[in-house]
């Protein structure tokens, strides 16, 4: 085996290890972090249940919840299949899809610089980020945008490199694929458009070399995208969302001052990498920026050479018409991330926000990684002793970067009484305690819409369950004939208890908690 040959094993077992070491510290202790399952994605899994159960077909697009592209709960729908109705089985696809990422970003890493030390960097920056971890463990539909965005780019990327017909027809798949996710990926066209004049300007004879294989992309997009697109079609309502009322183009929204909505909305989009993160508990550990301060350095870092480079080289292009190919490497990465940025400062609600910004991700750690590059490209001069100094250097500060983020989620973040808050962890209790009764038992849970789902979710086919608004139990009791029973309320409520005591003077209320429950006081109460 020569030299090249054992670099390369050693490259891959490498990234095998960063691949298995990402999938551990998203699978770990999946029941227990986060604390509850959150009613949005316990409305996945209810309609994955109804498919299984033929109470509905596979669908493209699932109108509940205002309304969700159908590829993920389709997905859950067979994870249920495989691993039953649990916690497990509604969060192993964005599990699955969270350590896939970390291998896109490698593959589109080593692409973009040419090198696997890069791809290496990036993909271990992504596996133990905070970001990334937290929603691989939650099961909303976004997680997918990263996936399919590094995959597509690294196939198209190729493809253009080697002019491949296969390797762009396999790129306009996986990106039409990306229409079937989540609605922030509806911009991610803006990319390819806009990369594409970039290229324009780098290459010479684009479209007498290209034109086959742009056709190729095309077709192939939108055979993938097909079905969503005629769902679309079909019902245009679907298009519709809650995007619109909190758009910072409504009147509603900027008052009127559009500019300075935007400046703010724009602004604490930024922010959020470096300075102030999201300030929701289920998107990131708040106050604190959702990068670590190793990374969010590194990427600012980054930003800023990537902004200086491509105004540079533009210069170059156009006062002495110098086709330099990292133009469009440089434009292709800050288009990246801007588009996806886009569905977030375009709306004015819960800035900063994690989720709708999911699509930067990849893109984020890509451009982390260039300080990384430039540095160890400045140690080929250094002395023997003074590369030993500065690469264990190096080390240790990789090595803070990948600790850092696991710590703070898994023992910080998963231990804060916010966080069993924010996911009303109640909730999965009043769950498990309810399919613990005798089915003959009937089991009357009152509760609100939001609040019934994840209780809902997990008893789908429990027998002699009643689901009843506070408000409208005496009216229940009166309609309904109960046996022996048993009432379920999300917390203490005197109006529905002095309702309950008149029908069943003998019942008490009682509380029910765990030792961690009491601690996070998340404990719901019952009546019987």
């Amino acid at each position: 085996m020569n030299t090249h040959q054992k670099t390369n094993w050693f490259h891959w077992l490498i990234l095998l290890a960063i691949l298995a070491a990402a999938f551990a510290v998203r699978v770990w202790n999946i029941e227990g972090a986060p604390a509850g399952v959150y009613p949005d994605e316990a409305v996945n899994g209810i309609d994955a249940i109804k498919v299984n159960l033929g109470e509905q077909p596979f669908q493209w697009f699932y109108t509940d919840n205002n309304g969700r592209e159908g590829l993920f709960m389709n997905l859950v729908a067979l994870s249920f299949q495989i691993f039953g109705v649990s916690v497990l089985g509604l969060k192993i696809p964005s599990i699955i899809f969270g350590t896939l990422t970390v291998l896109g970003v490698f593959l589109v890493t080593k692409e973009i610089f040419r090198t696997p030390r890069a791809g290496l960097f990036a993909a271990y920056l992504v596996a133990f980020s905070f970001w990334s971890i937290n929603f691989s463990r939650i099961s909303f539909r976004a997680i997918m945008v990263p996936f399919l965005l590094t995959f597509s780019f690294y196939f198209l990327l190729r493809a253009i490199r080697t002019k491949s017909f296969w390797q762009f027809a396999v790129s306009g798949f996986i990106f039409g694929i990306g229409f079937h996710t989540y609605i922030a990926f509806r911009i991610a066209p803006a990319i390819i458009i806009i990369a594409f004049l970039g290229l324009l300007i780098t290459k010479k004879h684009l479209f007498r070399n290209y034109w086959k294989q742009a056709v190729i992309f095309m077709v192939f997009m939108l055979i993938s995208a097909a079905p969503m697109i005629w769902t679309f079609y079909a019902h245009p309502e679907f298009l519709e969302s809650r995007s619109a009322s909190i758009s910072i183009l409504s009147p509603e929204v900027n008052h009127g001052n559009l500019l300075q909505t935007f400046a703010r909305s724009f602004g604490l989009s930024l922010a959020k990498y470096n300075f102030w993160g999201d300030q929701n508990w289920r998107h990131n550990y708040p106050p604190y920026p959702i990068l670590n301060p190793i990374v969010g350095v590194s990427f600012l870092i980054g930003l800023i050479y990537l902004i200086a480079k491509f105004f540079h080289l533009l210069w170059l292009r156009i006062k002495h018409d110098v086709r330099d190919q990292k133009l469009f490497t440089y434009a292709f990465l800050l288009v990246w991330f801007f588009s996806m940025l886009a569905p977030e400062f375009l709306t004015a609600e819960g800035n900063p926000h994690a989720l709708r910004s999911i699509g930067t991700l990849p893109v984020v750690f890509i451009i982390a990684t260039i300080p990384i590059l430039w540095i160890l490209g400045k140690a080929d001069t250094f002395s023997p002793s003074s590369k030993t100094f500065f690469f264990s250097f190096i080390l240790a500060l990789l090595i803070f970067a990948g600790t850092f983020d696991v710590v703070k989620y898994h023992y910080f973040w998963a231990n804060n009484p916010a966080q069993y808050q924010s996911f009303e962890s109640n909730l999965m209790l009043m769950a498990n305690f309810i399919k613990d009764l005798p089915a003959e038992k009937d089991k009357v849970v009152i509760a609100e819409n939001m609040q019934r789902i994840p209780i809902r979710l997990f008893n789908y086919q429990t027998p002699n369950i009643y689901y009843v608004y506070p408000g409208e139990i005496q009216s229940f009791l009166n309609e309904k004939e109960l046996n022996n029973p048993i009432f379920i309320m999300t917390e203490k409520n005197d109006s529905v208890i002095e309702i309950l005591k008149k029908n069943y003077p003998l019942s008490q209320l009682k509380g029910i908690s765990t030792e961690k429950a009491m601690k996070f006081d998340t404990k719901f109460c019952i009546f019987k």
